[in-house]
């Protein structure tokens, strides 16, 4: 069942260079109302929690490592078919191969490095949103 919310978090590269608010901006341009958000700074421990789906992937230590060295912006995002319009205005993980004027192309730097996080799916934008937010019905 599609939603009308969906789960970011700008990563800490585009925190770090200042882009925070750029990437809030194009989002609020896009027509997302901002639900939820918060600035946080994610431990290794935390890290390996929220990503646990990848466990068993070789990038795994790494991913944990990066989304623990720096401060994070989370954030609930709501639009009439959020999910599959964000992952369209972030664009491609790989900001290379992201289209142009996309939050990835502007703002990342390479495949991890890629500026922000987007769900793939409602069912994980719960999930994920829950993960910071834990009175996500007050919102």
């Amino acid at each position: 069942m599609a939603t009308n919310r969906t789960f970011t978090m700008i990563k800490p590269d585009a925190f770090s260079a200042g882009n925070a608010g750029n990437i809030l901006a194009m989002i609020e341009k896009a027509g997302f109302r901002l639900v939820a958000a918060k600035i946080t700074h994610l431990s290794p421990a935390r890290a390996g929690e929220f990503y646990a789906v990848h466990k068993e992937r070789p990038f795994y230590q790494d991913l944990c490592a990066y989304m623990s060295s720096g401060a994070i912006v989370a954030a609930i995002l709501e639009k009439e078919n959020a999910v599959e319009d964000f992952r369209k205005l972030i664009g491609a993980t790989d900001p290379k191969k992201a289209d142009a004027g996309t939050v990835r192309a502007l703002y990342g730097t390479s495949i991890e490095a890629n500026a922000v996080h987007g769900s793939d799916s409602d069912e994980n934008a719960a999930i994920e949103g829950s993960f910071f937010f834990s009175n996500l019905e007050q919102f």
